[in-house]
């Protein structure tokens, strides 16, 4: 199983958005994903239709150890299941924080769970934010994926995760990360700016910019609050042609 951190300090680019609607058309195609939401505030969890709290979240097992494979949820799509996120996981923040294993404890919890197989891909939903569970996230990830939104604002943030990400290679903590892919999202046709911070991005990051571009989509924004992803919720939009056209992409680059 590839496990694949979802980050971006900078919130409301598309984090949560990406991790469901990629997992969505990656199951659809038939490859097997667990969604980790990683975030307190519990969006994953609520857009794939679960009740924030009423499921274990991981948090207990980041600070007193266990089986990761018991908070596996199936969801109602076949081929995607989800860890799922409770307000409980911000107390992990001051508690792993005090420990002097805290940017390995995720990983070390997480080896054993990887080694049963129990999906093709781990996709961590991470919160926005620098602190322990992103920073920890990134320890245990095989792969980096950086939804970055089509403005200003996103390019200096790019230059933050792009550090952290050196960072937690160089500490030791997990020197074979890889950033895997920038995801250009909430893109609008309409303006120059889009374009500009699309080319800017492409120029600094050729070999890792995905070509599919997410757009600025109301439907994206819709499809959460009735429980459902993009492809169950408006399958012909503009938001759900780009997610699948992501997933496809997304599985010739780790073919």
């Amino acid at each position: 199983m590839k496990t694949i951190a979802i980050a971006n300090q900078k919130g409301g680019v598309g984090k949560t958005t990406t991790s469901v609607n990629l997992g969505a058309c990656l199951a659809e195609r038939g490859v097997s994903v667990i969604v980790l939401d990683l975030d307190p505030q519990a969006n994953s969890t609520s857009a794939l239709d679960f009740t924030p709290g009423e499921h274990p979240s991981i948090y207990q097992h980041l600070i007193g150890g266990g089986d990761v494979t018991e908070l596996v949820r199936a969801t109602k799509y076949e081929h995607l299941s989800i860890i799922p996120c409770d307000m409980d996981l911000a107390g992990c923040e001051i508690e792993m924080a005090r420990e002097d294993d805290h940017l390995v404890r995720l990983k070390n919890l997480l080896e054993p769970f990887k080694r049963s197989n129990p999906a093709d891909y781990l996709l961590m939903d991470c919160p926005p934010s620098l602190g322990v569970l992103m920073t920890s996230a990134l320890a245990a990830a095989d792969e980096l994926i950086v939804p970055l939104q089509c403005e200003y604002f996103g390019l200096e943030g790019l230059s933050k995760i792009v550090g952290v990400h050196q960072q937690i290679k160089e500490s030791g903590a997990n020197s074979n990360v890889v950033l895997e892919g920038i995801v250009m999202t909430m893109a609008d046709s309409r303006t120059n700016l889009s374009s500009m911070v699309i080319n800017d991005v492409r120029e600094y990051f050729p070999e890792v910019t995905y070509e599919t571009i997410i757009p600025r989509n109301i439907r994206l924004g819709e499809a959460p609050s009735y429980g459902q992803t993009i492809i169950d919720y408006a399958p012909s939009c503009s938001g759900s042609v780009a997610y699948r056209a992501l997933a496809d992409e997304f599985l010739r680059r780790h073919s």
